[in-house]
């Protein structure tokens, strides 16, 4: 019996892996190469169906005096400033309370803080629109310890209505960082603590020193993807705001925007596409310096 040449083989398994690959690559190309392309051709167009028209560069100049692109811009990252931090802090004392051993029910204490991340947003939404509510639970619970006299407009006010969606964003996903944090806590070698215990170095200095330090790469991990899903916020604000980013644009954020610029106000699909490569941009500038940062202090 002949045997196979090597080169043979080699020409072989290349073409068999290719085939086996071939498949997730076209799923690739189909729902992520070319929307990315096809988004960047349509930002030099304006309109919407046939009566798109070509404008090249007149998206970014519009772009530039747009009010209120530059208020969702603003708004974004306004949330993305005060909100990341945060909940990756919360997140981070949450998971250490719950890594104490002998703390009794911490398996109850894991579940409802985690449940608002797999909850019905839908739900969620008016879990929050019902307690917040001029007549609400909270409205009703701060005015009987008498800490306010009237109640407080949660929805119409833009300052409180800032608040609340912060608020609803940290309580939604701190839960989801939370259990990464007590994960890596988890895998700790304890007897690093146990040598610093006995060295005598107190409990806040042994989180400083030992804690955060073990922890650097989940920290960048769930920092990075917080900025991006904060800078893709979208859900909690249509929910709350039933899509209008309102009181006066205080709540609206550059993906509700886009929605908006796509399917309601006289929709125009070209300049929806350049506010989003705007998104695009910044996610990749702030990922860009978050590593450089981590790998310098490295």
């Amino acid at each position: 019996m002949a045997k196979a040449r090597p080169g043979n083989l080699k020409r072989f398994y290349d073409v068999n892996g290719w085939l086996f690959v071939a498949p997730a690559l076209l799923l690739i190309a189909t729902f992520m190469f070319y929307p990315i392309i096809r988004s960047l051709v349509l930002s030099t167009f304006s309109g919407r169906g046939m009566m798109m028209k070509f404008v090249g560069f007149g998206n970014v100049v519009r772009l530039w005096n747009d009010p209120v692109f530059w208020q969702a811009l603003t708004n974004t990252m306004t949330f993305l400033v005060i909100q990341v931090p945060v909940m990756i802090m919360l997140a981070l004392i949450l998971a250490n309370a719950l890594n104490n051993p002998r703390l009794r029910f911490s398996g109850l204490f894991r579940t409802a803080i985690f449940l608002p991340c797999v909850s019905s947003l839908v739900a969620y939404a008016i879990l929050f629109k019902s307690m917040f509510a001029t007549n609400g639970i909270i409205n009703s619970t701060l005015a009987g310890i008498g800490i306010i006299d009237t109640p407080i407009e949660w929805f119409t006010d833009p300052f409180w209505a800032k608040t609340l969606v912060i608020l609803a964003i940290t309580w939604r996903w701190t839960g989801y960082n939370m259990i990464f944090y007590l994960a890596a806590l988890q895998n700790i070698d304890k007897s690093i603590y146990e040598a610093a215990r006995i060295d005598g170095v107190p409990a806040y200095r042994r989180f400083l020193h030992i804690t955060i330090p073990m922890l650097k790469p989940v920290i960048l991990f769930t920092t990075i993807t917080s900025t991006i899903g904060t800078l893709q916020l979208f859900d909690e604000v249509y929910n709350l705001t039933e899509g209008t980013g309102g009181p006066a644009n205080a709540t609206l954020t550059l993906s509700l925007y886009i929605y908006n610029l796509t399917f309601r106000f006289m929709p125009n699909f070209g300049y929806a596409a350049t506010v989003s490569y705007v998104i695009v941009l910044i996610v990749a500038v702030l990922s860009f310096l978050q590593f450089y940062a981590a790998r310098e202090r490295s």
